[in-house]
């Protein structure tokens, strides 16, 4: 089967894309920036992939003799202020692209939109799906909750909280009810319905078993980690004072911490179907889910995480557009040593940050994570996906991976700490030789005396940081 995927770098599609292949179907891929196609599917023979853009595309991008197309944008992590008619555009151009096509079915993931009271993101996937419905294709709905996985954004923003906090004092919305669905229960309802006409022009409601609080979450989450955990609710923590709380205490962003909050506070109960008879499915308990992650992540097979996406830090522009250093009007820390031994060398520049740290003065790093983070930046928290593996895209503590390549010996990444400026980080290997550049572009005077403030820390951080590159222990 010839099959459209949508939001090819995103959290639901990185993982379908390659179920969808392991099932022997066709797959053209729709991206934004062709640096971010995952290296999993890149060279795949049943992959193509196309660059598009969904709010201006170019008329006729899309193959005509596609069968099936999934529609898997969505951000909740943005702040635009017209963000609603931004989702309603994206639709409405995928729809009028796919509708020139041989379509027969289109599958969209959407959120639970029982409860009379929606937040504004629910809103915009009620929206997304009445303006999907066409007279040219079937469209296949899908409506889930909470999910939870490996690198999912509720798995991880409760992984935050319980492993941090053995006592909690908890905004009042803890006790909203939920119904957490596994990952791969999302992907097999997603998978399962190709071409089932059954399921043509109609939308399900999809959860887990259970009923539970967000407290009821945390507690059980404690449980499989084998953590005892104290949580008390507060009615006086406002909305706004609870986005601050779990932007403080969680790797979230403040946007998601918000929209996150805006959410949390509507109960979602998913109405009862036949739909887990039609794709023959039981879904997993939430207990279940938790441990199947926790598989994955200690078999450092992590395939997507929430924080892959770029909305999920402060970047707005394609990659390509920042993966050439700039040569003037910067300034410069450059420094380079002879290589002892390469694959150490190679191995120490793809292991950098996350849990194994920054090499050298990891105090400081530290220190100017909490300074972003008080300032409304990503901070530290955000870590890495992979502790051995990197590529385009990738988050990488507050910084962005531009460009990773081992054959071609360079790491380059961009700051996403707020700063009155832009800055780059690379590592090259030359020959024998390690360069390591920090290419700062200021932002008017305060950018000019930022450097020239922390330049001083460059002689102790960055030499140190080179020297713990190029000398094996």
């Amino acid at each position: 089967m010839r099959i459209l995927i949508t939001g090819t770098t995103g959290y639901i599609a990185k993982r379908l894309a390659l179920q969808l292949l392991e099932d022997k179907h066709e797959l053209i891929c729709c991206v934004r920036d062709t640096n971010r196609i995952p290296d999993e599917i890149a060279e795949h023979p049943l992959c193509s992939f196309i660059k598009i853009d969904f709010l201006s595309p170019e008329p006729n991008k899309v193959p005509i003799n596609i069968e099936v197309a999934y529609y898997l944008i969505h951000s909740m992590a943005t702040d635009a202020d017209d963000f609603e008619s931004l989702e309603r555009r994206c639709a409405q151009n995928f729809k009028n692209l796919v509708e020139a096509t041989q379509c027969k079915q289109v599958i969209y993931l959407s959120g639970i939109v029982n409860d009379h009271s929606l937040s504004k993101h629910l809103k915009s996937r009620l929206q997304v799906e009445e303006t999907l419905k066409s007279e040219k294709y079937a469209l296949t709905t899908f409506r889930a909750g909470i999910i939870v996985g490996s690198g999912s954004a509720s798995f991880e923003i409760i992984r935050d909280i319980v492993e941090k906090l053995p006592v909690m004092i908890t905004p009042k919305w803890l006790n909203t009810k939920t119904q957490p669905l596994g990952i791969r229960d999302v992907l097999t309802y997603l998978s399962g319905a190709l071409e089932k006409e059954a399921l043509y022009n109609s939308s399900y409601d999809i959860f887990g078993p259970e009923i539970l609080t967000y407290k009821e979450m945390l507690l059980q989450f404690a449980e499989v980690r084998g953590l005892k955990r104290y949580i008390y609710t507060l009615p006086v923590l406002t909305p706004k004072l609870s986005s601050y709380w779990l932007y403080f205490v969680t790797s979230t962003s403040f946007q998601l911490a918000q929209a996150l909050v805006d959410s949390m506070k509507v109960e979602v109960i998913g109405k009862p179907s036949d739909i887990n008879n039609h794709i023959r499915i039981q879904p997993m308990t939430y207990k279940k889910a938790v441990e199947l992650a926790f598989q994955r992540i200690q078999q450092n097979s992590v395939i997507s995480s929430w924080k892959d996406a770029v909305s999920s830090g402060v970047f707005k522009d394609q990659l390509s557009k920042h993966i050439e250093l700039p040569q003037y009007g910067c300034f410069k820390d450059i420094r380079s040593k002879t290589i002892i031994d390469e694959e150490f060398t190679l191995n120490q520049i793809w292991g950098i940050g996350g849990r194994n740290g920054w090499y050298s003065f990891n105090g400081l790093w530290k220190i100017r994570g909490y300074v972003d983070k008080l300032f409304g930046g990503v901070g530290l928290r955000r870590g890495r996906t992979h502790d051995t593996y990197l590529e385009a895209g990738d988050p990488l503590d507050f910084w962005r991976v531009l460009f990773a390549d081992k054959k071609d010996k360079r790491l380059l990444l961009f700051a996403e700490m707020k700063l009155p400026g832009e800055a780059w980080l690379e590592f090259k290997i030359v020959k024998d030789r390690l360069y390591q550049r920090a290419v700062f572009r200021p932002k008017g005077v305060w950018g000019r005396l930022y450097w020239y403030m922390i330049s001083p820390l460059h002689a102790f951080v960055f030499e140190g940081m080179i020297n713990a590159l190029v000398k094996p222990k």
